[in-house]
């Protein structure tokens, strides 16, 4: 790699570090969360679409255009991505928040799946290997939980290790369908319409099957900054992500969370006072050594699409004066079809 390539790679490493951090905060405090007992893993998310759609809404409306992408495939993104947060969110009720960060990278395989379906993604054989060692350590965490009960709110860790998997093919889903989005150069219509859409959906699940739970939850001050914390680091994580996404990609984005797990186990050890078993900590190092090849490998791969192999530059042009829609922005796509 060049100067360039490096600094870019380092650049790229230092915005998933701060996903990464914020992912180990949204874990501290629904690990709280339901610790304390409160089991409304759809109402946390919902304040997040909440901020999403109050932040970025007003920017998209302000800007007057017709949407880069139509509205039902921001829907389907929307809903996927609501259940993957319900079903991961929920999981902390029966596993440990060490489980729960580490088993996210599930997420990893799904996306190199669908980037090679969808996406037209070329991925190198290290590639493949790498994703390989880190399903391996991923693996070994679920031994790891089949002989552990309790604490964190973990009683039931094989379920709550069962909702995480779940969970990580509807983010897989999500990232993918994100990365699909920012790549027509919008990423806040891709946040604001998430937002939005995340949003509406939480509130009509909310009153279907969280209703009666949420009527129970006791807002007391240390819930409220609880309820707050979770917000505001999965707004950050939501700001940035496609940033990364647009930049490298799902998988690398991916890859990159593997150090909320060193946050996990410190809370885990300083606060919970558990202990950690031992195949934990070699579950972490396997899948470390797999992100550390992917990168190693990931300047190699190039993408097929004819998004990327057009080059659309998109830019929005004001109408002439004489065209009676002149206050009204509209949409011109200009091409580049010189393709190497």
């Amino acid at each position: 790699m060049n100067k360039r390539e490096i600094w870019r790679l380092i650049y790229l490493l230092f915005l998933g570090q701060v996903i990464s951090f914020s992912l180990a905060v949204t874990s501290f405090t629904s690990s709280l969360i339901a610790d304390l007992g409160t089991d409304t893993p759809l109402t946390q998310s919902f304040f997040t679409y909440l901020f999403l759609s109050l932040v970025y809404g007003p920017i998209l409306f302000c800007r007057r255009h017709k949407l880069l992408v139509p509205w039902y495939w921001y829907v389907g993104l929307a809903l996927v991505d609501v259940q993957g947060n319900f079903l991961v969110v929920k999981s902390y009720q029966y596993s440990s928040i060490t489980s729960v960060t580490l088993l996210d990278c599930w997420t990893i395989p799904w996306v190199m799946i669908l980037t090679w379906i969808v996406l037209k993604t070329r991925y190198s054989v290290w590639q493949f290997i790498s994703a390989g060692i880190c399903v391996v350590g991923l693996v070994l965490v679920l031994f790891s939980d089949a002989g552990v009960s309790g604490g964190g709110g973990n009683s039931r860790p094989l379920l709550g290790d069962v909702l995480v998997i779940a969970g990580t093919l509807c983010y897989a889903l999500s990232n993918v369908g994100e990365e699909f989005c920012v790549k027509k150069k919008d990423r806040v219509e891709v946040v604001a319409m998430l937002g939005i859409f995340g949003a509406i959906i939480s509130v009509l699940q909310i009153l279907l099957i969280e209703r009666k739970n949420l009527e129970e939850v006791k807002w007391t001050p240390t819930m409220i900054s609880l309820f707050a914390g979770f917000a505001t680091s999965t707004f950050l994580f939501y700001t940035i992500v496609p940033f990364v996404l647009q930049m490298s990609g799902s998988t690398l984005f991916n890859l990159s969370l593997l150090t909320s797990d060193m946050w996990a186990v410190l809370i885990r050890i300083f606060f919970y006072h558990q202990q950690v078993d031992w195949l934990y900590y070699l579950a972490f190092g396997t899948v470390a050594i797999g992100l550390i090849i992917y990168s190693l490998n990931e300047h190699k791969m190039h993408f097929t699409t004819s998004i990327e192999d057009e080059q659309a530059t998109v830019t929005y042009e004001r109408l002439s004066p004489e065209n009676p829609e002149a206050n009204d922005y509209v949409l011109s796509a200009e091409v580049d079809s010189n393709i190497n």
